[in-house]
């Protein structure tokens, strides 16, 4: 199984960027964190960060046929970006959205997704286990095994 995530602005700045809000572990603990899960479950994990929307399109773009699914970190897309929503659509890969932070207790602009409608789920407030939650159900859904996510 192949899969791919992708993050978006200033998670490369995870560690000095808001503690109060993302805590104090780096975006190389978060690669750490990726890889070990990866690792444990016997999965390839690519990982890839960019600031600018343009690659974040070009990396979904490039997934295609090389990928059995996304898990997406849009940052401050996530409120606006309907090119990443297109780049999903068009793809057809299946794809997670995922927040370090929960959402839904930060300002009123961070509760709106133009984004999570092209995703198969959205996945916040779990900092790092965002991400293995994320993992964890393409594994189990390639696995056939659907008990905990219907």
């Amino acid at each position: 199984m192949n899969l791919l995530v992708i993050n978006g602005p200033n998670l490369n700045m995870l560690g000095s960027r808001e503690p109060e809000v993302y805590g104090t572990q780096t975006y190389e603990d978060l690669l750490d964190y990726i890889e070990a899960f990866a690792q444990e479950y016997q999965v390839t994990v690519d990982v890839i960060q960019s600031n600018s929307e343009g690659e974040i399109i070009d990396a979904i773009h490039g997934s295609v046929g090389g990928y059995d699914g996304i898990v997406l970190n849009p940052g401050a897309y996530t409120h606006y970006s309907y090119a990443i929503f297109d780049a999903l659509q068009g793809a057809e890969i299946p794809a997670i959205e995922v927040h370090l932070s929960n959402i839904n207790n930060r300002e009123d602009f961070r509760k709106i997704s133009v984004i999570a409608p092209a995703c198969v789920g959205q996945i916040s407030g779990l900092g790092f286990h965002s991400y293995s939650a994320a993992l964890r159900y393409f594994i189990e859904m390639a696995q056939g095994d659907r008990g905990l996510w219907i």
